[in-house]
């Protein structure tokens, strides 16, 4: 399934919103709404690699796919995916706990990769899904699984996350608007006191 009028409309804005943000790389779900979204953005930086990746493709739902979630909200395991979701197995698909696990994996080595070609101050992008997303903000925020659908990100919109051989920053939470500031929150991150170490005081 592709964008919608409104989800072109996002992929259109995008190339304007990371003006300011260097991208060594471009790595996205095969799939294709995710392949049109950074299709604009592609285009507008014919230098920048563009890489699929399977590893951060939406969970597998198995006989679920395709399935309206009103049907599905029927279902004794929504109860399971919304409450404890570390449990959740979709019939003839793959647990969250398996998505979460090769998403982090995927985007941890993707990271390292860029860094040790690019240097560690070097910004990539990831275009997934949004229980991916979440997945890799639990992660980085040292969240249980059971946790990220306290987490809420929107279509279109962006999360940055920073890693360091410390611990990863999450620097922006779904944002919808303007992303100017944030190879300059990337630099902060980086100019802490220590590689790795938060800013005291938030950087004030």
């Amino acid at each position: 399934m592709g964008l919608d009028e409104h989800g072109t409309a996002q992929a259109a804005r995008l190339p304007r919103r990371l003006a300011e943000v260097p991208l060594a790389a471009i790595v996205h779900s095969p799939l294709q709404r995710c392949r049109e979204t950074v299709t604009p953005l592609s285009e507008s930086r014919p230098g920048v690699p563009v890489h699929p990746d399977e590893r951060i493709a939406e969970c597998d739902y198995g006989e679920w796919t395709g399935r309206p979630l009103s049907e599905l909200a029927r279902e004794p395991l929504m109860q399971t995916v919304q409450r404890y979701p570390s449990a959740a197995v979709f019939p003839g698909g793959e647990s969250l706990r398996a998505m979460q696990n090769r998403a982090v994996d995927a985007v941890r080595e993707w990271d390292a990769r860029i860094a040790a070609e690019h240097g560690a101050d070097a910004a990539w992008l990831a275009c997934s899904h949004g229980d991916i997303i979440k997945c890799l903000v639990a992660d980085a925020l040292g969240l249980h699984l059971d946790l990220f659908q306290r987490i809420g990100v929107g279509p279109g919109s962006v999360t940055v996350l920073r890693y360091t051989a410390e611990r990863p920053f999450l620097l922006r939470l779904g944002d919808t608007g303007d992303l100017s500031g944030v190879a300059a929150a990337r630099q902060t991150a980086a100019e802490a006191s220590a590689p790795g170490q938060a800013a005291v005081g938030g950087g004030a």
